[in-house]
């Protein structure tokens, strides 16, 4: 599409403001957000696995993946607990000790980046997932053809 930058006029593109926003949203990520956030998990990985080794014991801790926002200012912290009801009480200590865990990664981090960003804990359901299918799949979960009753009602739009 043409567009005369010479006149004050705005520029009005072909895409609609929800179309751009969507877009934003699901924008693949560049390849310093990458490494930055590989950088931030591995590190992150060794911070809470050792604040939380003589606590609970019998609970795997992991960073699944960590997704850095573009200004480098806010990260995305998914955390996969095992097993799955320590998850609740060990994601409010994480919560309250985000900033103590936030220290510590700058302390590792310092010549990397200069500013540490925001970290937003989000818990990893992946496993949950994972254990509904094995359970679908082995049979011990009751089957939704012959049942299906048991499955949710769509609701029309």
């Amino acid at each position: 599409m043409y567009c005369s930058l010479s006149k004050k006029q705005p520029y009005v593109s072909h895409r609609s403001k929800s179309n751009v926003l969507l877009l934003n949203i699901y924008k693949m990520e560049t390849n310093r957000q990458k490494k930055i956030g590989g950088i931030i998990q591995k590190d992150l990985a060794e911070i809470i696995q050792d604040a939380l080794r003589n606590s609970h014991k019998g609970v795997i801790v992991s960073v699944t993946e960590v997704k850095v926002t573009p200004d480098m200012m806010e990260a995305r912290v998914y955390i996969s607990v095992f097993p799955s009801q320590h998850r609740d009480a060990l994601m409010l200590e994480i919560e309250e000790h985000s900033h103590l865990i936030r220290h510590q990664l700058a302390l590792r981090i310092k010549n990397q980046m200069r500013r540490v960003p925001e970290l937003r804990f989000i818990v990893d359901d992946s496993l949950d997932v994972i254990e509904g299918i094995d359970k679908a799949l082995k049979g011990e979960e009751p089957n939704p053809i012959v049942h299906p009753d048991i499955l949710p009602r769509r609701k029309k739009m």
